[in-house]
C-alpha cells in the first residue's frame, strides 16, 4: 500500500455589499453587456508573482495576509521541527478532528491537502473529464474552470449582476442535462463581493439535487459572521455540494500550504483519487494549523488591522478621484483610468506590485490589503500615475 492510499484508509480509521461607490460605476454597471472570450485566460497569483523583481517594497498582488502566521503558529512550528524527520502519519487526524467539532460534521466529511489549490484541480479533472460542462461566473476565480477548460471540459461563463456579483439565478438558467458542476467563488474573487446568504443557500438547496456545487469559501473568514454564511450548513443537510477552505488568507499560511474540503464522504472519496492527500502537508504546517486553528484572539486583530489599512485605501482613491467596489475581503478591485498592464508596469517601476483584470473593455486594479506601512508605499507610488 502506497503512502496515499495509507493516508486514505487512515482517514477512513480516524472518522470511528453593497453596492458601488461613486456615480460613474454604477453607469458602467448598468449601460454594459459583457463580452466573454471563449477560452479563459487565466494567470494565477502564484505564476504572476514568480515573475516580479527583487525590488518590491510593497507586495499587493497575492492576496496575502501581512499579519500572520501567529505567534502560536509560530511557536508550533519550530517544536514540530525535531521530528520531522518522520512522516506526519497520524498529525492530520488531530487537525480534522478539531475541524469536524467546530463545524459539526463527522471527520470522514473532511479531508485535507496542501492548500485548497488540489482539490479545485480535482473538481476540474473529475467533473471536465469526458467534455464535461462546468458553469461559473465571469468575473470570478479561473483556477478550476481554467484548469478543466484544458482538458477539454465546456465551461459557461455567466456575466455578474450590475453590482459586480455573482448571477445566481442566471447561472441556474444555464444548467442543462450536460452539466456536472457549478462552481461559486464566495466571497468572489478578484470582485470581492458576497453574495445573498438566503438567496444562496436557497439556490445550492435546488440545485444541488440536479447537480453538485462547489463553494470555493476561501476569503469567508474575514467576513463578519462566517458561520451564518459558510454552505457547510448545506453539507450537514445532506445536499451535493463541496466547500473548500484555505488557512492560506486570513490564518496568514500562504507559505505554509494547508486547505480541506467539507463535503458528503462519498464525494470526499471520490475527489480524494485525484490528490495527494493529508500527506502532502508538512510535519510542521500541520502543527500550526492545529494551533492556529479557529484562534480568535490573533484573527480579530489581522481583521481589524486589514480594516485599517482598506479604510486608508479607500481614502487614497477616493482622494484621487477613484471609484472602487465595496471589498468584503483583503483585496479591492476599482477601475482604472489607463491600461491594465501598463497600470501594473508603472507601478511595479515605482516597487509595488499589483494585479489587473479587463472586463467588457474597462480596465481594473486588483489591489491586495498590506500593512499601513505597504498601503501608504501604494498611496505614493499611485498619486504619481493617477
Amino acid at each position: 500500500m502506497n503512502r496515499r492510499n495509507w493516508i486514505r484508509s487512515s482517514a477512513l480509521i480516524a472518522s470511528g455589499i453593497s453596492f458601488f461607490t461613486g456615480s460613474s460605476l454604477e453607469v458602467f454597471a448598468k449601460s454594459t453587456k459583457p463580452k466573454l472570450a471563449k477560452k479563459i485566460n487565466f494567470i494565477s497569483d502564484q505564476e504572476f508573482n514568480q515573475a516580479l523583481p527583487p525590488n518590491i517594497k510593497a507586495r499587493l498582488s497575492a492576496n496575502e495576509n501581512p499579519f500572520g502566521p501567529s505567534a502560536a503558529a509560530k511557536k508550533s512550528i519550530a517544536e514540530a521541527v525535531d521530528k520531522s524527520y518522520q512522516y506526519p502519519f497520524f498529525n492530520f487526524k488531530d487537525l480534522i478532528a478539531k475541524i469536524a467539532d467546530f463545524e459539526g460534521v463527522k471527520p470522514e466529511q473532511i479531508s485535507l491537502a496542501a492548500g485548497s489549490s488540489p482539490f479545485l484541480k480535482a473538481a476540474a479533472i473529475h467533473f471536465g473529464k469526458d467534455h464535461g460542462q462546468i458553469i461559473t461566473g465571469a468575473l470570478s476565480y479561473a483556477d478550476l474552470p481554467s484548469s478543466a477548460q484544458t482538458l477539454g471540459a465546456d465551461i459557461v461563463e455567466v456575466p455578474m449582476t450590475k453590482d459586480f456579483k455573482l448571477d445566481l439565478e442566471e447561472m441556474e438558467r444555464k444548467i442543462t442535462p450536460k452539466t456536472k458542476l457549478v462552481y461559486l467563488c464566495n466571497p468572489n474573487n478578484p470582485t470581492a463581493t458576497v453574495v445573498d446568504t438566503q438567496k444562496l443557500k436557497a439556490f445550492v438547496e435546488r440545485v444541488s439535487a440536479k447537480v453538485p456545487v462547489f463553494i470555493d469559501e476561501a476569503y469567508i473568514d474575514y467576513l463578519d459572521n462566517p458561520e451564518s454564511v459558510t454552505l457547510i450548513s448545506s453539507v450537514k443537510k445532506g445536499q451535493n455540494v463541496i466547500v473548500a477552505r484555505t488557512f492560506s488568507k486570513l490564518y496568514g499560511f500562504a507559505g505554509l500550504r494547508v486547505g480541506y474540503i467539507v463535503s458528503q464522504s462519498e464525494m470526499i472519496q471520490t475527489l480524494n483519487e485525484y490528490t495527494p492527500g493529508a500527506m502532502s502537508i508538512s510535519a510542521t504546517s500541520l502543527n500550526a494549523a492545529i494551533a492556529a486553528y479557529q484562534e480568535r484572539t490573533f484573527l480579530d486583530d489581522a481583521k481589524k488591522k486589514t480594516l485599517a489599512s482598506k479604510d486608508f485605501l479607500y481614502k487614497t482613491l477616493k482622494e484621487e478621484g477613484y471609484t472602487y467596489i465595496p471589498s468584503s475581503t483583503n483585496f479591492v478591485l476599482f477601475p482604472i483610468k489607463i491600461e491594465g498592464k501598463k497600470f501594473v508596469s508603472e507601478m511595479m517601476k515605482r516597487g509595488v506590485s499589483t494585479r489587473n483584470w479587463e472586463y467588457n473593455g474597462q480596465h481594473f486594479c486588483r489591489i491586495s490589503i498590506g500593512t499601513m506601512d505597504e498601503m501608504k508605499t501604494f498611496a505614493e507610488a499611485f498619486k504619481q500615475i493617477s
